[in-house]
């Protein structure tokens, strides 16, 4: 009796490890199940197998790849192997790209499987013993020579809530017993690998199908240039076989992941414009993969090491379609809010000159400004791509310095047409007293500034324009350049070659005077406007440094306007302190430098949270809203940007006194844990308003709406 119970309890163990072998015991839970398989039921010492992380996820619900994008945090595998035994890297199966509202993020749903492999430690049998499947000796796994493999597993599931989840997992793998067939002992103890392979396990055709999954090393060379554009050289890239392509980074940060990636295609390959974001290096070269989608609907995924490059020729469009679409661009320009301001000096400078029928000598002086500041600027920009840095158009506005030498320069420009101080003779831009020379002087200094003010804004069709540019010979790319400048100035000249057109403007009097000084206002609206792009770009403190440089500018100009009334030794002395207040201005302006970005309103207001604080502002009567998130949350930052920081949900907040509590589960504090568990809730994101008195709190939904917030609030 007792050996039939040592027999039948044999069996069990032996039917418990075969069990094992198979896959780990998973870690279920409502969102998803996961757990640790092996490609084989045994290992042959010294012969690689593969063990993976096993995902089946819920519908609706997704986990993250390496680089997870916007947000997210992808997997991670800590493992503890026999000694010997070496695991490789994790393989990283293709991913899908996810789009919630202005953030893309990398990941998998339904099933997935993280493959990695691992070479244990090969046999060496001692000598005179038969080379057989005896397992070696000095194992570190439980059993007559089983290979035991623990894991730690973390990992992030989302859907309109994030959760992090981990478990810990056990695979137990017992020694194959494979005669090494033809093999000597001396080989063996070379640590060559038996003849045979152990059996397959009955996961592994999960392990080949991640295989078609995981992207192949690309056939097709791959370059990138310093603005981003991505190419790749082969005959098969065309538009009869490509129909949609995309980029996938292997690190965060080097593109914007939710910005498009518009394809063209040529007889030598294709290019992809990509959008570089803050950590973009381009002569570092760029690394990830690739998805192609041909005519049949079929999707190729390669992995991509681009280096950096310029596309060739082959690849751009033609010269004269460049041109065109140049000229387009530029004539467009005119439309856009940032040429407003110029527009005013225009129509001055045009109703002056129809006053004294110099219009097309005004016109030829504007375009003549025009055509050098475009041409100016593209040379800037093709020395800024033969050094490698990713500058574009309006690259300049990137500078704090330079933007405040603009608000400084519009303001100026204001202060002369108000009638403050004059440039030339008296009342120069109304057209009495415009001599040929100043008039000319003026309109060609107005078609300058117009490039310079122009470059914030992107007209349709110069995208294109200037990306061809910036791939072409030197020689091109300066004509297309040109060619966008003639478009800018074409409506002027429009107006100079019909003198019918000029016969529409009123004869001289009073009202050019009135015209001057009205259109200063939107040189004074522009340098406001700049002004607040310099609060984005150097805080607070450049904000200080640019106004005050621009009422050293006003009281410099005010000077010059003194001075020219007056003659001799007092208008010496006037033009001496108007000299040193610029120099004092222009000392100001060097000290102006960029600045990490000032948190928006919404942060501004939001205090951190904690138990005691909302037991405090609780017992002082105010409503508190608790605001639970994490820096990998989309659903939270989606949230915050629709909802929560809108004008009208911080004006009601202010209006009723509501207390922002917020609460960053980044790392998952435990007192938020806390929390989170007392209202019902595993993850985040997480919204409780506490009404004031004993009413009791309020769960909001995970998904946010100006509406919902006012309505909790009592606003709606």
């Amino acid at each position: 009796m007792s050996r039939l119970l040592i027999t039948i309890l044999a069996l069990l163990t032996s039917l418990a490890t075969q069990a094992l072998a198979l896959e780990s015991t998973p870690a279920v839970s409502a969102r998803a199940t996961v757990s640790l398989i092996s490609d084989t039921d045994a290992v042959s010492p010294g012969t690689p197998f593969r063990i993976g992380l096993r995902f089946r996820l819920a519908p609706g619900w997704h986990t993250y790849w390496r680089n997870p994008g916007d947000a997210g945090v992808a997997p991670e595998l800590d493992l503890a192997l026999p000694t010997g035994a070496v695991a490789g890297p994790l393989a990283w199966p293709a991913p899908q790209r996810l789009t919630e509202g202005p953030l893309m993020t990398y990941a998998y749903t339904g099933e997935v499987v993280l493959p990695l492999t691992i070479t244990t430690r090969p046999r060496t049998p001692t000598p005179g013993t038969p080379a057989t499947g005896t397992p070696a000796p000095g194992t570190s796994s439980p059993g007559d020579g089983a290979t035991t493999i623990a894991a730690d597993a973390r990992w992030l599931v989302c859907k309109q809530i994030c959760v992090p989840e981990q478990a810990h997992f056990t695979l137990v793998l017992p020694a194959a017993d494979l005669p090494a067939v033809g093999l000597p002992a001396a080989d063996l103890s070379a640590g060559k690998p038996p003849a045979a392979h152990p059996a397959p396990s009955r996961q592994a055709p999960l392990f080949a199908a991640t295989d078609r999954r995981i992207p192949r090393p690309s056939p097709w060379p791959a370059h990138i240039a310093a603005d981003g554009t991505l190419w790749l050289h082969g005959a098969e890239l065309n538009a009869a076989m490509v129909t949609d392509a995309w980029f996938i980074p292997a690190t965060a940060g080097t593109i914007q992941d939710a910005a498009p990636q518009p394809l063209s295609t040529g007889p030598g390959g294709m290019t992809l414009s990509l959008k570089p974001g803050p950590g973009f290096k381009p002569a570092a070269g760029l690394d990830g993969v690739l998805a192609v989608l041909d005519r049949s609907g079929q999707e190729t995924d390669v992995t991509l090491s681009a280096t950096p490059g310029a596309p060739p020729p082959e690849l751009t469009i033609a010269l004269p379609e460049v041109l065109g679409f140049a000229f387009l661009g530029g004539l467009i320009l005119n439309l856009m809010p940032c040429v407003f301001p110029v527009l005013a000096m225009k129509a001055l400078g045009m109703a002056a000159g129809a006053a004294q029928g110099r219009m097309r000598g005004h016109a030829v002086s504007y375009t003549a400004g025009v055509l050098l500041a475009f041409a100016a600027l593209g040379g800037v920009l093709l020395a800024a791509r033969a050094a490698g840095v990713a500058a574009g158009w309006g690259f300049q506005f990137a500078s704090p310095v330079f933007v405040a030498a603009m608000a400084w320069l519009l303001f100026g420009v204001g202060l002369n047409l108000s009638g403050v101080f004059e440039i030339g003779s008296r009342l120069a831009g109304a057209g009495q007293h415009l001599t040929a020379r100043a008039g000319h002087s003026g309109s060609f200094f107005t078609g300058l500034l117009a490039v310079l003010v122009a470059t914030p804004c992107t007209a349709p069709f110069m995208g294109i324009a200037i990306a061809a540019a910036l791939a072409a010979p030197p020689a091109e790319a300066i004509l297309v350049f040109l060619a966008m400048g003639l478009g800018l100035a074409a409506p002027y000249a429009l107006f100079a070659a019909v003198p019918a057109l000029g016969r529409l403007v009123p004869p001289p009097g009073r009202w050019m005077d009135r015209l001057r000084q009205g259109l200063a206002f939107p040189m004074y609206g522009a340098s406001a406007w700049l002004v607040w792009v310099i609060s984005q770009e150097a805080g607070p403190a450049g904000v200080l440094g640019t106004v005050a440089g621009l009422v050293l500018l006003g009281f410099a100009a005010w000077v010059v306007g003194l001075a020219q009334q007056e003659t001799g030794r007092r208008r010496r002395f006037a033009q001496s302190v108007a000299v040193a207040a610029l120099l004092l201005a222009l000392a100001v302006l060097s000290g102006i430098s960029a600045a990490p970005p000032a948190p928006s309103p919404a942060e501004a207001d939001a205090e951190a949270y904690s138990a005691a604080r909302l037991a405090a502002l609780h017992a002082e009567g105010r409503p508190v809203f608790v605001n639970m998130t994490a820096a990998w949350c989309v659903t939270c930052l989606l949230n915050e940007r629709v909802a929560i920081a809108s004008t009208p949900v911080r004006d009601a907040f202010a209006a009723r006194h509501v207390a922002y509590l917020k609460g960053d589960w980044t790392r998952q504090d435990p007192v938020i844990t806390a929390f989170l568990r007392e209202h019902g809730r595993e993850g985040v994101p997480l919204y409780v308003y506490f009404p004031p008195g004993e009413q009791p709190p309020e769960v909001l939904p995970q998904i946010l709406t100006e509406h919902i917030v006012l309505r909790a609030i009592g606003a709606g």
